[in-house]
């Protein structure tokens, strides 16, 4: 975080060329971007090689130059890398919270469960005003137009704000009507109250960590994003077996200690981000005057950001409907389809930095007038997508029991846990391209269109599908854990026919 960021980067050739695997290389040259049919090299110039190790090196640095400009292969992975690796830092969060609270007995992971599933209302608005901010703030940049890009951010953090503290306070008062609402048994309740308060009531956290990354990913500063996910995980990662289990000076607070945990650290990371827009980002600067409220600014932003929320909405609804689903099987088959959704977005967090790389690539290409690279983009980042989810599926789908085994729970709860990972798994395929297509349109403003496709594929299809499958047809959390796969495998196959119509290229921010 220390480092200020180059304004300028160094412009590159569009043509790029791949040596054999004696080489591995991505031969760049410098100089202005050429035009269409015009020779990239003029006649015995030499390509200055890049190697992919600096290429890599300038991704995480956030070194690279302009992800409008250059090869559009080397645009992505600068965008793409810190991305997967802020998301890869929250899977690994992800899977050592549940290793840490999976040693406090089933109740505890379900509850976490059932707490995680009414958070999500949290990450939904986040995440549906962070596709607004995205959609902005990239194609504000792309236009070059910064003091618009940070006008943008400096009204979403403040709506966001307000918002995180009504949603607070109602969390807090209302926790336990809401876990019993949610199907917790009384000792789960009981275990789980006030981790539900911790989490609901600083919620104000999540939602400005979402919100401001959203920012730094829409102006090209993944590495900025990811460098504070960094800090915020790496902290709860510390902080969780020492306040769950009173390690040394540390009071043993339960499951208690791992909502503090997480709370310390993405407080502290909000913190950082902050400090970072005012005075070290250089394609996203703030200052005080851009905190004074503009109406006509925020409320164009809450329209197109509500398309978002609703659209998120829908997705996490869903969620909810699983689980409230899955809760009629019993706090073993709740705890197992916990364990195993904590594996699972171990692998599409990172796969999810990929998509957030499309979209911030399609909103600045539109921006910079340019919608057949946009377009390239994301079908090159689908692919990637695709290669790393199908490995990583397959992986766990062959060493499911081994893998479930690292969280203990129960027997039972061990058994579905398992099933549900490689029924999932099979699906990643699926799932790539679906992740890549929803941000792609998100990234061009065309919220509404991925919004009506979740609207078919979750509510009026997967959650419907899931109760036949477990109750009517008698296959109980087997059938949710179905229903989910074949679901996404809907959402994939819709999305990239609708992306191939291309109306997507004309929609306004």
């Amino acid at each position: 975080m220390a480092g200020r960021l180059p304004r300028e980067g160094f412009l590159l050739h569009r043509s790029v060329a791949f040596q054999g695997a004696s080489g591995h290389r991505l031969a760049l040259c410098a100089g202005p971007p050429v035009g269409r049919g015009e020779r990239s090299l003029t006649e015995g110039d030499a390509p200055r090689q890049e190697s992919w190790k600096e290429i890599l090196l300038h991704a995480v640095r956030g070194t690279g130059g302009d992800p409008t400009k250059g090869p559009l292969v080397r645009a992505i992975v600068l965008l793409a890398v810190p991305m997967v690796l802020e998301m890869a830092m929250e899977s690994i969060f992800a899977v050592v919270d549940i290793f840490f609270v999976s040693r406090l007995g089933d109740d505890a992971i379900a509850g976490v469960a059932l707490t995680e599933s009414v958070v999500t209302i949290v990450y939904t608005v986040a995440m549906g005003l962070g596709i607004g901010v995205t959609a902005m703030v990239s194609r504000r940049i792309g236009e070059g137009d910064e003091e618009a890009a940070a006008l943008a951010t400096a009204q979403a953090i403040l709506f966001g704000a307000g918002l995180a503290v009504l949603i607070g306070v109602a969390g807090v008062v209302w926790a336990e009507p809401i876990l019993r609402l949610m199907g917790a048994s009384e000792a789960t309740v009981a275990v789980s109250v006030g981790y539900t308060r911790i989490l609901l009531g600083g919620n104000v956290v999540i939602m400005l960590l979402f919100l401001q990354n959203a920012a730094f990913r829409g102006a090209g500063d993944a590495a900025i994003a990811m460098r504070v996910l960094w800090v915020a995980n790496g902290l709860n990662i510390v902080l969780d077996p020492l306040l769950i289990f009173g390690i040394g000076p540390f009071p043993e607070l339960g499951l208690q200690g791992a909502a503090i945990a997480t709370t310390i650290g993405r407080g502290t990371a909000v913190v950082l981000q902050l400090y970072t827009l005012f005075h070290f980002s250089t394609r996203l600067r703030l200052t005080a005057r851009h905190l004074a409220l503009r109406i006509a600014l925020m409320v164009r932003l809450v329209r197109l950001s509500a398309t978002g929320t609703f659209q998120t909405f829908i997705g996490m609804a869903s969620w909810i409907g699983l689980i409230r689903i899955t809760a009629e099987f019993g706090s073993e088959a709740l705890a197992g389809y916990a364990i195993a959704i904590r594996v699972v977005l171990f692998a599409l967090l990172p796969a999810w930095g990929l998509s957030n790389a499309a979209a911030t690539m399609v909103g600045q290409g539109l921006g910079a007038n340019d919608p057949d690279r946009a377009e390239r983009a994301v079908w090159v980042a689908a692919k990637m997508d695709l290669a790393f989810l199908g490995a990583v599926g397959l992986l766990f789908v062959v060493f499911a029991p081994q893998i479930v085994g690292l969280f203990g729970g129960t027997g039972e709860a061990s058994r579905y846990a398992i099933e549900c990972l490689r029924i999932v798994a099979a699906g990643f395929p699926f799932y790539a391209y679906g992740m890549v297509m929803t941000a792609a349109f998100n990234g061009a403003g065309a919220v509404w269109t991925p919004t009506v496709i979740n609207l078919f594929c979750f509510w009026i299809f997967e959650i419907p599908f899931a109760w036949v499958l477990a109750f009517t047809l008698g296959m109980g959390p087997t059938g949710v854990f179905l229903a989910m796969a074949i679901s996404y495998a809907a959402l994939a196959v819709v999305s990239a026919l609708v992306f191939r119509r291309g109306r997507w290229k004309t929609a306004s921010v």
